[in-house]
């Protein structure tokens, strides 16, 4: 499945894949190819409909994925888990409410402000939605020192566990452009819990307006908060099905 290019590879749960296999199915030659894995199984602690876990394509576990679980939700109203558009999910932060429509809108649970930071001559502003992320902003995304500061940042001393790293800039009060290098992956097509710490961020700032569009190399996404909780808007849907051979 994708969202807005942000591809995984889903598994019906219950089921905890191990790293090596994570890593294996994630090879872009070797293997499908992914930025990562999903595993979504019916059923949860209430008020859950449905769970879902997140792997990195290195094979370690994430606490969320923003696109991630507009998939999970998808896979579950595509197969007839739950008749009603709005309902739960629980993640390993917690249970988070969407609503399914041509496009899925997801609850990410609030956006913790870790303040800022000087890291290797960048100015970084921190925050939390389930995970971590560093923002910076940048005036030319094109040249944005991705593929070289990202992976710095990712495992800098300052961030013992890893950090998300976003490169952002603003274009008028209500678009900002943004590419990611994601921790555990590299530079992702899409990522939805950083582009809703880099809508929080730029509104703390007072550089934009809620709701705001974030466009990434794969699409737009939309990004609101409401009383301080981030809630994207996106596609998801189903590339194909097949079997793993073991």
């Amino acid at each position: 499945m994708q969202g807005l290019g942000n591809d995984f590879v889903v598994f019906e749960g219950p089921f905890v894949p191990a790293p090596s296999l994570v890593a294996a199915i994630c090879d872009r030659r070797r293997g499908i190819g992914a930025d990562g894995v999903l595993v979504v199984a019916r059923g949860g602690p209430a008020p859950a409909a449905v769970q879902m876990g997140y792997w990195n394509a290195d094979g370690s576990a994430a606490e969320m994925c923003g696109n991630g679980l507009r998939c999970a939700a998808r896979y579950a109203r595509d197969r007839n888990w739950v008749d009603t558009v709005a309902f739960v999910v629980d993640t390993p932060v917690g249970p988070r409410q969407v609503v399914m429509g041509d496009l899925v809108t997801a609850e990410l649970g609030p956006v913790v402000r870790r303040g800022v930071v000087q890291v290797d001559g960048l100015t970084v502003w921190l925050a939390e939605v389930g995970n971590p992320h560093a923002v910076t902003w940048v005036d030319d995304l094109g040249v944005a020192p991705v593929t070289t500061s990202g992976p710095l940042l990712e495992r800098h001393p300052s961030f013992p566990g890893g950090t998300n790293v976003e490169f952002a800039s603003t274009r008028g009060r209500s678009l900002i452009e943004l590419r990611v290098w994601e921790r555990g992956v590299g530079e992702t097509l899409a990522c939805g819990t950083g582009a809703a710490a880099t809508a929080a961020v730029a509104a703390d700032l007072g550089l934009v307006d809620l709701p705001v569009t974030i466009r990434l190399p794969g699409g737009d996404l939309t990004v609101d908060l409401r009383d301080d909780r981030a809630y994207i808007t996106g596609p998801a849907d189903t590339v194909f099905a097949g079997e793993w051979p073991r």
